[in-house]
């Protein structure tokens, strides 16, 4: 299930470049604020927001970070700013915010509940201070989530990172990013390492969290569109794609719009 890129990363990345400075245009807004955290994501996309020539803000919001992340994030941070002389950085670490949250809310009855809803609360924290830079700068947001985890498993947090103006890379796979990463020359640290969505203070992966890693999630999400069930695969296939098909269908809320309540005409 191994999967290798096919897109034309040239042509991809003028494209998206050339996209996202026409939407920033024609909104009338200054630049772009991205959060940056070490992964290849918003490597990527902090780099595609560069190349439009429009103020770039990188900005750090750790909270009980793991190292690797801190490090890789910063490595790619000063790198970015050696070769583009729009690209601004900033740090805001939430870590004492988070804290503070932690001891205003109810611990409540269930301990993985508990530790899920704090995880998406570091993520919807970071969503507001990106805001906010946003606000003062009259800057857009820029998302950094990826095809598969957007449209295939819903790998976000509602309202967190999945809270953005516009996503310039929404339509690649994981394994187009990587591609382009190379060929953007992102740090090779970021390349190599282990995707991880760094909610949990620790530098657990992305695959121990869904049970798949990406190259096998685009395979299923490839397989579903052509219609096939379960029964189609191997043993190992049969439970890749029963985790894509579960996590597609309860992360449903996430991918579809918010369900308006409408009333009736006659009660009006």
């Amino acid at each position: 299930m191994s999967k290798k890129s096919t897109i034309q990363v040239e042509k991809v990345n003028n494209h998206i470049v050339n996209w996202l400075k026409e939407y920033a245009i024609a909104s009338k807004t200054n630049g772009f604020v991205i959060g940056i955290s070490g992964g290849v994501d918003s490597a990527v996309t902090s780099t595609l927001c560069a190349q439009t020539g429009l103020p770039t803000l990188c900005v750090e919001m750790p909270i009980h970070q793991a190292e690797s992340h801190v490090s890789r994030g910063k490595e790619h941070i000063l790198q970015l700013k050696n070769r583009f002389s729009n690209v601004s950085s900033t740090i805001a670490d939430l870590t004492s915010v988070f804290d503070s949250f932690v001891d205003l809310v109810p611990t409540g009855d269930d301990e993985n509940r508990k530790y899920l809803a704090l995880a998406n609360t570091r993520a919807r924290l970071r969503m507001t201070t990106l805001y906010y830079h946003a606000g003062i700068y009259g800057y857009l947001v820029a998302g950094t989530g990826n095809k598969v985890e957007d449209f295939g498993v819903g790998f976000y947090t509602k309202y967190g990172d999945g809270g953005v103006d516009l996503s310039p890379i929404a339509d690649l796979m994981k394994s187009d990013v990587f591609a382009l990463g190379e060929f953007l020359k992102i740090p090779e640290s970021i390349l190599k390492a282990e995707p991880s969505d760094g909610l949990f203070g620790d530098a657990r992966t992305d695959e121990e969290q869904l049970g798949a890693n990406y190259d096998e999630l685009e395979w299923a999400m490839h397989e579903d569109e052509k219609g096939k069930t379960a029964v189609d695969f191997s043993e190992r296939e049969q439970i890749v794609f029963s985790i894509y098909k579960r996590l597609n269908t309860i992360n449903q809320h996430k991918m579809n719009p918010i369900p308006v309540c409408l009333i009736p005409s006659e009660f009006i």
